[in-house]
């Protein structure tokens, strides 16, 4: 863990809890995609660019979430480089306490206030076409975040963040976190368009071929909508569906846990009462949700 494996002429990329792409941009620059999960694996992996002789000029965040964003600060702050992140998810990057508040939906409070959902903060900029070095390609993913960015090299190589999870993960919590899921149900369908030589998940192995990952990944999507649907047979509220999931999947609750996977639950709510699966209605001043 934690080495620089080449990937082709000009990409590399560095195997670690949440997996980081480097791209040569010049013979002594490089393009850094994604920072680890905290100061320690942005240590690592600037270690391993001085020990090649490459400088760090880049960052690009895939999205704002703190396993990606982590490494960040250090980096910015021993190299000067430049950090770069997509759509609403650049502010998320600069201002990374709106992660927690967003998840937990008010200020958070120290349980959660965690370096799993809470990171240093970083001087992001819009992730565009623009700014990007040459060769290199962005397509947006987004539903995993608010928005998720997949980055292209010229070399056939896709860094796609959390636009799939890897088979691993998903046969142990099965529920993992989405933002929107109708959305993210509509990347997958366009990311088994992809074309590339290799693709590089950020939790799972390098990928030569990536429709049956993409496809695995819209089977569990839709097996969670039907869950919270035959969880919602009978009024439930928000409570009740988070609790029922967790039942469902043998999820271990704990105050991380709870405030992803609630927050995972309210989307999904949210997804099939817009689609008019769901409906909602109060009693007893109390939301429920029931099967339409």
């Amino acid at each position: 863990m934690y080495s620089l494996n080449k990937a082709g002429e000009r990409t590399f990329y560095i195997d670690s809890p949440t997996n980081m792409g480097v791209y040569l941009i010049n013979d002594r620059d490089a393009c850094l995609i994604d920072s680890g999960n905290d100061k320690d694996a942005g240590k690592k992996a600037l270690r391993l660019l001085e020990a090649n002789g490459l400088n760090l000029k880049m960052i690009i965040n895939t999205h704002s979430h703190a396993d990606h964003i982590g490494g960040n600060h250090l980096l910015e702050e021993r190299t000067g480089c430049e950090i770069y992140a997509p759509g609403e998810d650049c502010c998320y990057t600069e201002y990374p306490v709106l992660e927690p508040s967003f998840l937990f939906g008010g200020r958070p409070f120290d349980g959660i206030k965690t370096k799993f959902l809470y990171a240093a903060g970083s001087s992001a900029k819009p992730l565009e076409t623009a700014v990007l070095p040459e060769g290199l390609e962005i397509k947006r993913f987004d539903g995993h975040s608010f928005a998720m960015a997949a980055v292209g090299t010229p070399d056939g190589v896709w860094f796609l963040g959390d636009a799939v999870v890897g088979e691993n993960i998903l046969g142990k919590y099965r529920v993992s976190f989405l933002y929107d899921p109708g959305k993210h149900l509509e990347s997958l369908d366009r990311l088994k368009n992809l074309e590339g030589r290799l693709f590089i998940p950020s939790h799972a192995l390098p990928q030569e071929e990536i429709k049956p990952l993409a496809r695995l990944n819209k089977e569990v999507t839709l097996e969670i909508c039907e869950a919270v649907l035959d969880i919602c047979a009978s009024p439930s509220t928000c409570e009740d569906v988070i609790a029922g999931i967790f039942d469902r999947y043998s999820i271990a609750m704990n105050f991380v846990q709870n405030a992803v996977i609630g927050s995972t639950v309210r989307s999904y709510l949210s997804f099939l009462h817009d689609k008019g699966e769901i409906t909602a209605d109060f009693k007893d001043n109390r939301l429920y949700w029931k099967k339409a």
